[in-house]
C-alpha cells in the first residue's frame, strides 16, 4: 500500500458518510478515482459510477457501498434531552456513553449518549440498553437552546471515532462497513492504471448508497448501468472471537483470505471463474453459504434487468456495526488482487449462461 493510498484511506474512513447523506464521502471518493477513469457518473441518489471505456458494449462492474449506519432525530424534549431513531442497523447496545456528531447546516454539534450511573441503576433499576431510554445530552438546558444549534428533528448523528492501524496487523475504526470496499474498488482502477492495462469490455467502479436501509442504491444503478456481470465486495463476519456460533454464522477468519459465497443470487459460473483465478494466482479464500439472499448488494445486481451473473467477494470483518471494526490489512490486499486479476483474464462477451 502507498502512502498515498493509505492517506485516502484514513481520510475516506474519518470522514462521515451516513446513509442518505453520503455526498461528501462520495465527491472524496470521486476525487481519489478521477485520474484512473475515463468518465464517471452519478445518480439522483448519489450513487458515483467510475467508468473505464464506456462505449464498450458489454459492461462489467466492481460494486462496494458507501453509506454508513447512523441515528436520526426524533424527538427533543423540553429540558434539550434527545431521543433518536435508527438509520440502518445501528446497535442501541453500544451507544451508552459514546461522543456523537450530529450534522447541521451550521456544521458539526457535538453531543454524547448519557447514561446513569452504575450506583442508581444497581437492582431492579438496572435496565438495558433500549431505543426509549437513550437519549443525546449536547450540554444544553432547553429544546430552544438545542434548535439554535442547528439540531431538529431530521437531523442525523454518527459516532465520533477515528481510523487506525492496530498491531501493525489490523484496519480499525468506523463504516469500515463498507467504505473499505470503495477503497478497493478504487485501488482495482489504480492498478489498471499504473500497469496500462486496456480492457475489452466496459468497466462500471461503482460506490453505491443507501445499501444499509436496503440495498437501494445498487439497484437503482443497476438498472441504469444494465450490465452483463456483476463483483460485488462487502464485509462477513469475522466468527472466530467469542460470542459467536460457527454452526450458525460459519468458520470465518480474518487473515484467510478473502470469503466466496454460494446461494442463489451468485452465479455459479462466475463464481467459478474467480476461484480458478485465485487459485491460479495462489490467492488463499474461505467459503461461506447464504440462506436465500446474501444481504448485500449482489441480491439488487442479480435479479435486476432480466438478470445479471453476480457474485460476492466479502472482507471479513470483526465487530460489524460497531466504532471498532477490525479488517486484517493482507485480506484486503488479496480482494483487490483477486478482482483485478480477475479483470485482467476476463474476455470481452463471455456468456455465463448455464445452458445455451
Amino acid at each position: 500500500m502507498s502512502a498515498e493510498s493509505l492517506k485516502f484511506l484514513e481520510q475516506y474512513i474519518n470522514n462521515a458518510a451516513p446513509t442518505g447523506f453520503e455526498t461528501s464521502g462520495q465527491k472524496m471518493w470521486l476525487d481519489y478515482v478521477r485520474p484512473f477513469i475515463d468518465e464517471y457518473i452519478t445518480d439522483t441518489y448519489g450513487t458515483v459510477v467510475g467508468v473505464i471505456n464506456p462505449k464498450a458494449e458489454y459492461k462489467v462492474v466492481i460494486e462496494a457501498h458507501a453509506d454508513e449506519i447512523s441515528w436520526f432525530v426524533n424527538y427533543i424534549t423540553k429540558e434539550g434531552y434527545i431521543y433518536l431513531k435508527k438509520n440502518g442497523g445501528s446497535d442501541h447496545a453500544i451507544a451508552p456513553s459514546m461522543r456523537v456528531n450530529i450534522h447541521t447546516e451550521k456544521g458539526i454539534v457535538k453531543g454524547v449518549f448519557g447514561w446513569p450511573a452504575i450506583h442508581v441503576r444497581d437492582g431492579e433499576n438496572d435496565k438495558p440498553p433500549t431505543m426509549k431510554n437513550i437519549f443525546l445530552d449536547l450540554g444544553c438546558e432547553s429544546k430552544e437552546e438545542v434548535e439554535a444549534l442547528g439540531v431538529h428533528v431530521g437531523s442525523v448523528a454518527t459516532f465520533e471515532d477515528e481510523f487506525i492501524t492496530l498491531n501493525d496487523r489490523f484496519f480499525l475504526g468506523r463504516a469500515l462497513d463498507n467504505r473499505i470496499g470503495g477503497y478497493m474498488i478504487a485501488e482495482v482502477a489504480r492498478k489498471l492504471k499504473e500497469n496500462k492495462i486496456k480492457l475489452p469490455f466496459g468497466l462500471y467502479i461503482v460506490n453505491a448508497v443507501q445499501e444499509e436501509i436496503g440495498l437501494r442504491g445498487a439497484e437503482m444503478i443497476a438498472h441504469r448501468i444494465k450490465p452483463d456481470v456483476a463483483i460485488v465486495t462487502d464485509v462477513c463476519h469475522d466468527t472466530q472471537s467469542p460470542m459467536y456460533d460457527k454452526k450458525t454464522s460459519g468458520d470465518l477468519s480474518c487473515g484467510k483470505g478473502p470469503v466466496l459465497t454460494y446461494g442463489p443470487a451468485v452465479q455459479n459460473n462466475l463464481l467459478n471463474m474467480v476461484i480458478e483465478v485465485a487459485n491460479k494466482n495462489k490467492i488463499a479464500f474461505q467459503r461461506a453459504s447464504a440462506y436465500r439472499a446474501t444481504g448485500t448488494d449482489t441480491d439488487a445486481f442479480a435479479y435486476s434487468n432480466a438478470g445479471v451473473a453476480s457474485a460476492l467477494i466479502s472482507l471479513p470483518l470483526k465487530y460489524m456495526h460497531t466504532t471498532v471494526e477490525m479488517v486484517h490489512k493482507n485480506d484486503v490486499e488479496n480482494i483487490i488482487t483477486l478482482m483485478y486479476e480477475f479483470l485482467v483474464q476476463l474476455s470481452e462477451g463471455h456468456d455465463f449462461r448455464y445452458l445455451k
